[in-house]
């Protein structure tokens, strides 16, 4: 009987010494998800109103998106966002200031979420009708242990490819500074010795020399997913378009990403009037392998 045992036993499947748990990592800029009225003093004239619908589809995107971690641009408010993601679901942590277009994030409540403090610093018009944004800096904790810092970021408009240094065009000044702020955030976790990511709308296309690419990568290197690649969203005939939404992965976050895991959810609705109804821009995602 005792051999028998043995033979079984031998038979068995070796288990793995921990199990590994995946996380979607994703970001979405909403496009002004504000629940104020049209004509609201706070919002630009032009802007089109959301139908009711509207409302019901983005939040069929955010269910089909399925992410444990979406950083989220112009959100105006907790309670728009939880419009869309279930607050039994998720916790929803914005940056602490009066603007209608704050980034954050939604957190699957599976993941322990602590929120740091703002990087104020990134709001180089603070206190202006038209502000730039902070970056919302969030930690996220698995069951595993594994620790991620992140940083939901907005960046300035209108310098998507000119060089910073050279460029005479403010906006391009304002996202150098921006750059050397994100630079020293990215500097102070590679002293911390934390897997972290840097991801949301950088308003910026990064070729593999860009400058400001170089600037904020100078303390450590970063994984860029979205290197070589177009983006899907709202393509035409001419096909796709470069990023501007990025993610930045840095210290062991760049080691957990799944090869190829990279992902575009692209909104089934083609007139064009969606694209202002839902979002200009698509949420985009990679999956990361924690420890």
């Amino acid at each position: 009987m005792r051999a028998l045992l043995l033979a079984l036993m031998l038979l068995l499947p070796a288990l793995p010494a921990a199990a590994q748990q995946e996380i979607k990592l994703a970001t979405w800029n909403i496009a002004w998800l504000t629940l104020k009225p049209p004509g609201h003093p706070d919002l630009p004239r032009d802007l089109v109103p959301r139908q009711a619908g509207d409302w019901g589809l983005l939040r069929g995107y955010a269910d089909r998106l399925a992410a444990d971690v979406v950083a989220l641009q112009e959100i105006d408010g907790a309670e728009a966002a939880t419009r869309l993601f279930d607050p039994a679901a998720y916790a929803v942590h914005l940056t602490q200031e009066n603007d209608v277009q704050r980034p954050g994030f939604a957190v699957r409540r599976t993941l322990r979420m602590t929120a740091n403090p703002d990087l104020a610093e990134l709001d180089l018009r603070a206190g202006a009708r038209r502000s730039l944004r902070r970056g919302a800096d969030i930690t996220v904790e698995a069951p595993s242990g594994a620790r991620l810092r992140l940083l939901s970021v907005h960046l300035n408009a209108g310098c998507r490819e000119d060089p910073l240094q050279r460029s005479p065009a403010p906006e391009c000044d304002g996202l150098a500074r921006q750059a050397e702020i994100i630079a020293r955030w990215v500097a102070a976790r590679r002293r911390e010795g934390v897997a972290f990511a840097v991801l949301g709308d950088f308003n910026r296309r990064m070729g593999p020399e860009d400058d400001f690419l170089r600037a904020v990568e100078g303390p450590a290197p970063l994984a860029r997913p979205t290197a070589g690649l177009s983006s899907p969203c709202w393509a035409d005939a001419r096909g796709g378009r470069p990023f501007i939404s990025h993610l930045l992965l840095g210290g062991a976050a760049a080691e957990w990403m799944v090869p190829r895991s990279l992902a575009v959810l692209v909104y089934s609705e083609r007139d064009r009037s969606y694209r202002d109804r839902l979002s200009d821009h698509c949420p985009v995602s990679v999956r990361l392998r924690l420890p």
